[in-house]
């Protein structure tokens, strides 16, 4: 019996199949996201340097570059970003974060004598919003992708001036 219900299920006209051939016409007029070529920007200077807090349980000093933070017409937020270790040592590099995904990518990274080395494995990645001392988390939740608009270099701006979104 229950091989005759699945059969009758098969070819019962409101099958799911035909739900999803629905679906997949409904959305098939949409344009693929597309990514705009990211140019690097120059060395981070010291003057230019904006400190950001992550949390408590982040033992690093965390800097954006306030001369690199772009809104691309892509929806990406370029920027680059500072990391001083506790132990001393100094990381840089130049990503890129979609708001409307929650995604994070890494163009390059920054060597000591100023230049950038090209990530050969930049691909977009989920960012880690449940991880409390994630940087990229920090920067979607509270600088970037804010209530006042994902992207908006207006509202990005503010929130640099102001050392991010204020938290209650």
């Amino acid at each position: 019996m229950n091989k005759r219900l699945a059969l009758l299920l098969l070819l019962w006209p409101g099958h799911a199949l035909a739900e999803f051939s629905f679906d997949y016409d409904f959305d098939a007029h949409q344009k693929t996201w597309q990514e705009l070529q990211a140019q690097l920007p120059a060395a981070p200077k010291v003057a230019n340097l904006i400190p950001f807090e992550v949390g408590p349980a982040a033992p690093h000093r965390y800097f954006l570059d306030r001369s690199a933070i772009s809104a691309g017409t892509d929806g990406v937020v370029r920027y680059t970003v500072v990391v001083r270790t506790a132990g001393g040592a100094e990381n840089v590099s130049y990503e890129g974060m979609r708001c409307a995904s929650a995604e994070q990518k890494i163009y390059a990274f920054g060597r000591p004598n100023g230049d950038w080395a090209r990530n050969k494995y930049a691909g977009w990645q989920p960012i880690a919003l449940r991880q409390a001392s994630s940087y990229q988390r920090e920067l979607f939740e509270y600088w970037f992708c804010t209530q006042d608009g994902p992207a908006d270099m207006k509202a990005i701006q503010r929130a640099v001036a102001s050392g991010g979104i204020r938290r209650d």
